[in-house]
């Protein structure tokens, strides 16, 4: 079998679709040169004078790396240059722009939000790194975005993705017709397919959490660790504790090892830290287009409405029946109020 490279698989796929015009593909050649961009420059990021500290804070208050600056940038770049988008919106900047507003470049009808290097705090360190999108279609016809653009909820995308930037890198996506990596040859500069048909075993042998703030947990989650951590050959307990600290990476072995990540509410995150629009509902999409399950702990992530460019949420995800399982511990102990030391 030949090598089928990204743009010959979206140009293959569009063909099953005789009304489609070629935007979104556009779109997404568009995040694939990006992505190539971003790779180049973290492959050398112990030779180039982009590591370390920029100086400045983003929109959440956290420091930015020079990397964030750059992959930011790039992205922010290409998707306005492939003229399909008519929003986008990063974890760097306080506001989304609004291109409508703009005449330099086509304005589509595609709404993209982006965290263009998650995890950049562990560039330094040679931790694996990653970019996240997600894309909606606009839904209003008039001359301005609406409010009911943004307030679509993750079942409402119709595209989302990642790239990691690990000892190969690779981007993972879904238009909801299931999932797909393509893994980039920096010898012809081109992401081939290399896992078709991507799904989650739906058990999991590891967990994954931030167990430095377990005194934060509520008692439902402090519950599920022990059990994790409980000797049980049937149901090959205790599992391993295996936490990298940058999400795309961590979600990214449960794709292909099965396991579970868990970044619930804590004392200091009552509403959960990580990011609905940019980080979480494209994470949960594509967990359920591989078979997989993510929530809040009481609903799924695709259900919440969104109120705020930035709103932060807990986040549970991975193998089916794992999360369930967490589920499980948060309805058995809703009773209980929450055991914060």
């Amino acid at each position: 079998m030949g090598i089928q490279t990204l743009e010959q698989f979206i140009s293959e796929q569009q063909t099953q679709f005789p009304q489609a015009k070629g935007e979104l593909t556009r779109l997404l050649q568009g995040i694939s040169l990006a992505a190539k961009i971003v790779h180049r420059e973290v492959n050398k990021a112990g030779l180039a004078d982009i590591l370390g500290k920029q100086g400045n804070t983003n929109a959440q208050g956290e420091e930015q790396q020079k990397l964030d600056v750059f992959a930011d940038h790039y992205f922010m770049d290409a998707l306005e240059r492939v003229g399909e988008c008519c929003y986008l919106a990063s974890e760097e900047h306080e506001d989304g722009i609004d291109l409508t507003k703009r005449n330099k470049y086509a304005v589509g009808k595609y709404m993209v939000y982006f965290d263009p290097l998650d995890g950049s705090s562990n560039i330094d360190a040679n931790v694996s790194v990653g970019t996240i999108f997600s894309i909606y279609k606009r839904v209003s016809s008039g001359e301005d975005i609406e409010k009911i653009d943004f307030a679509q909820i993750g079942r409402k995308q119709v595209a989302a993705g990642y790239v990691i930037y690990g000892s190969s890198t690779m981007l993972v996506y879904t238009t909801g017709k299931g999932v797909n990596g393509f893994t980039l040859d920096p010898s012809i500069g081109e992401f081939c397919l290399s896992h078709p048909g991507l799904r989650i075993p739906e058990n999991g042998k590891t967990y994954s959490v931030n167990e430095s703030n377990y005194n934060q947990f509520s008692l439902a989650i402090k519950q599920y660790l022990q059990f994790c951590k409980e000797i049980d050959k049937e149901t090959n307990r205790p599992y391993s504790s295996r936490y990298i600290g940058s999400l795309v990476a961590d979600l990214h072995r449960n794709m292909i090892q099965g396991g579970l990540f868990l970044y619930p509410d804590t004392y200091q995150y009552p509403n959960g830290k990580l990011r609905l629009m940019y980080e979480c509902n494209p994470l949960a999409f594509i967990a359920e287009q591989a078979g997989g399950k993510a929530t809040t702990g009481e609903m799924p992530i695709l259900d919440i409405e969104p109120v705020e460019l930035h709103q932060r949420t807990p986040l549970i995800i991975g193998s089916k029946n794992m999360v369930e399982k967490v589920e499980q511990f948060i309805a058995e102990y809703s009773s209980v109020e929450p055991s914060f030391v």
